[in-house]
């Protein structure tokens, strides 16, 4: 029933009010309607009683958040609908529309205007229409209309149509007889399209791409998306390469009960530039759930040859830097005090010179009782693990390893100690033995025990004063800590292990030494080798706050000093190891600084180290990056015969990458790697974008060095050009800032190192 009122009322407009009444069923949706009163204010009325009333002047209809303006209004009784001409303004906190002549009906929110102009006030989005017909609360049919996400008096595009129709709890709109124009200048007509202007899940094409470059030539990439229901979906990506044929990617994902998983096919048939290959394919499936006290996990990865990232820089199946895919399942059960996990791990090796092992299986089982009331712990960590190659110059084996520990820590809020006593039990059953040899001429044993006690004992105090720096007070920590560590040395060479043989061990390699590794026990990834060690370590690291408590530097380094050296470690005259630096600055929110150095001060010289300075301010950023590995430490790492193919002088590389506006929405990004010892450019790209308020163009060009298996062969570059268009406003993403992204997944490229950007 309608209220008359003389008071002024607010005319809303550019607010989105979307209301939780559309969420509602219809029983409740019709109560809704019929409780909401409707207000009417105007000059002049003149009315009929449950016939019809004339308002004139001003005219003001509301009822909830829906508001109807014009200078002239009907109001039909007992229909219930309202007519409205001249100077009509619609608005319910969806849209807002301004036309020629409105009706209304207030029971069912079904409202048609002429001579639409309208603007869509929770997404972007704004046109016209002949006539524009609204039904219910989300749900839109325009005739002789256009859209655009353009702001007003920008036509830079718009998409026109004889009919356009946006049903309710669908992201996509329909078009009939459509124009894609430009500048009011059509460039395409369609009979039939349907464009996304939510976001959400339908099935649809998604917008094409296009690509340029030397190996494949001119691309066009059509990706398509089926949404097969709320738990399954599809991404079908055919890719035309001009060079080469046809290319296409398959990307299944799913929702079960026992978890998530998603799948990766590509395949091409004949390859007209890798003429000696026939097909070239490759698979991905990824798999994790959870299920009571069940957790399950998968990560297969396969491809028809070894040079296949090399020639799919875009695989979604692995990376061109990999050196192996890896093939892995496993089951896990987990209880209060103890879990177990059954695993298969495999790997396809993606090198001639890579040899894997494979675990079939491996089973894991940890018992942990409940801590006592002091703090006391103790678990016993077991593994039963079998492995096997195809590699005959490499032995297999079943390994069984057990690891009782006790653990005593003591806290105060300045001080943490820990007291840990473990025994490293492990028995061998190896085999395929007879022609492997150690470096020092020693055979394997078929059988092997090895008991290896050790002790840890670590404390650590933290210390804090107010200090003050250029004219700034800083909160000033010191965190000293010190470890002893006991493992007895045992005999190990008749087991395989990665001292005693030339790239020996099942699973285990030496670890990198950074200043948190001189605190570990072990040195090696696993238990192949178990490092004797009777030493102390001290470290320290020193942090300063600001007065919000926000860390803005810190530095934290350490050196290991033995009491006794073995036979099997570098130098037995050296009495301590590496010192090991690191540190980091954050100094304004906009510049950072972060690195890492291990030097050796026995032979003077640096191990390893890396370097990266970054600054960023609004949309500019610059950052700087160095890194360094000595031949020598390399060289301990692997086969004395490989360095040669690998390296002539270690490692030393640098790397510069920015991005900045060049004004009135162009921005510029690049990026530069090159190799100091050879003096060779590893990759560099270089990327313009045009950003407008409604649509963006890039245009970048990327050159890369291809991999080599030996360092000696000649160098080869590869290089791509790609052009990239994109309309804001439709689907997904509509109203994120564009980035220009390398299509090649390159290997370098930005990296965020830095953790005090809090």
């Amino acid at each position: 029933m309608a209220q008359y009122s003389q008071k002024s009322l607010v005319i809303p407009t550019g607010v989105c009010l979307t209301s939780e009444y559309c969420y509602l069923d219809k029983k409740e949706q019709v109560d809704d309607v019929h409780n909401t009163p409707v207000i009417i204010v105007s000059d002049h009325a003149e009315a009929k009683a449950n016939v019809k009333a004339i308002y004139r002047g001003d005219v003001v209809v509301t009822q909830g958040h829906r508001t109807i303006k014009a200078d002239v209004a009907t109001l039909r009784q007992p229909e219930n609908i309202i007519t409205a001409e001249e100077n009509v303004y619609f608005y319910d906190g969806e849209i807002s529309v301004y036309g020629k002549s409105l009706e209304s009906n207030l029971d069912t929110k079904e409202t048609t205007v002429l001579d639409a102009e309208y603007s869509m006030m929770c997404m972007q989005g704004r046109g016209k229409a002949k006539r524009l017909l609204k039904k219910g609360t989300i749900s839109y049919e325009l005739e002789a209309g256009n859209y655009t996400t353009c702001p007003n008096n920008d036509n830079s595009w718009r998409l026109s149509a004889g009919k356009i129709e946006k049903k309710a709890n669908e992201i996509f709109a329909t078009l009939y007889h459509a124009k894609f124009e430009i500048l009011d200048t059509p460039i395409f007509y369609l009979p039939y399209l349907r464009v996304p202007v939510e976001s959400g899940r339908l099935t649809g094409f998604l917008y094409p791409s296009v690509h340029l470059n030397n190996k494949d030539g001119f691309t066009l990439i059509t990706p398509f998306y089926w949404s097969i229901d709320p738990k399954h979906d599809m991404l079908i990506t055919p890719k035309y390469m001009s060079k080469r044929g046809l290319f296409t990617r398959v990307e299944p994902r799913y929702l079960t009960d026992v978890g998530k998983g998603s799948m990766v096919f590509e395949y091409i048939g004949k390859d007209n530039f890798f003429s000696d290959l026939d097909r070239s394919w490759g698979v991905n499936w990824k798999h994790s759930g959870l299920k009571e006290h069940w957790k399950y996990d998968s990560n297969y990865s396969k491809v028809s040859e070894i040079g296949y990232f090399s020639r799919h820089n875009d695989s979604r199946v692995g990376k061109r830097e990999d050196n192996t895919l890896l093939q892995t399942g496993e089951v896990s059960y987990r209880d209060n005090h103890w879990d177990g996990t059954l695993s298969v791990r495999n790997f396809q090796a993606l090198s001639n010179t890579a040899s894997v092992y494979r675990i079939l299986p491996q089973i894991s089982f940890n018992y942990y009782p409940p801590i006592t009331e002091d703090g006391f712990d103790f678990t016993i960590p077991s593994q039963i693990s079998n492995f096997t190659t195809d590699d005959d110059s490499k032995p297999d084996s079943t390994r069984i390893h057990l690891e009782p520990t006790f653990t005593l820590p003591y806290n105060l809020p300045w001080l943490n100690a820990t007291a840990e006593g473990k025994v490293l039990y492990t028995y061998y059953a190896q085999r395929n033995i007879k022609s492997i040899e150690s470096i020092n001429g020693t055979k394997l044993e078929a059988t092997v025990s090895r008991v290896v006690p050790m002790t840890r004992l670590h404390a650590g105090v933290t210390l804090e004063k107010d200090t003050r720096i250029w004219d700034s007070t800083y909160t000033q920590t010191f965190e000293p800590q010190m470890q002893y560590l006991f493992l007895k040395k045992v005999n190990q060479s008749s087991i395989y292990n990665p001292v005693d043989y030339t790239v020996g061990g099942y699973d285990t390699a030496r670890l990198q030494t950074d200043y948190y590794g001189l605190f570990r026990s072990n040195q090696f990834s696993s238990v192949d080798y178990i490092n004797p060690a009777n030493q102390f370590t001290l470290g320290a690291t020193s942090r300063f706050f600001d007065d919000a408590y926000k860390e803005r530097f810190n530095i934290a380094f350490g050196q290991i000093y033995y009491l006794a050296r073995y036979n099997n470690q570098n130098n037995t005259s050296i009495a301590y190891s590496a010192w090991a630096v690191e540190s980091e600055s954050n100094l304004n929110d906009k510049l950072f600084i972060r690195g890492s150095v291990e030097y050796n001060s026995y032979l003077n010289k640096v191990q390893f180290g890396n370097a990266t300075l970054e600054y960023r301010n609004g949309h500019f950023f610059a950052q700087t990056s160095y890194r360094y590995v000595a031949k020598r430490y390399i060289a301990s790492t692997i086969m004395p015969d490989n360095i040669k193919l690998i390296t002539k002088e270690g490692i030393s590389q640098a790397g510069f990458i920015t991005g900045f506006p060049l004004g009135k929405g162009t921005s510029l990004q690049g990026q530069y790697f090159h190799d100091l010892t050879q003096d060779k450019m590893l990759e560099n790209q270089f990327g313009i974008t045009y950003t407008a308020s409604c649509w963006t163009i890039g245009l970048s060009y990327n050159e890369y060095q291809r991999a080599r298996i030996n360092i000696n062969d000649p160098t080869k570059y590869a290089n791509n050009i790609t052009l990239s268009f994109s309309l804001f406003g439709l689907g997904a993403g509509a109203n994120t800032k564009f980035r220009f992204r390398a299509p090649n997944r390159n290997m370098l490229g930005y990296r965020n190192p830095f953790g005090l950007n809090n």
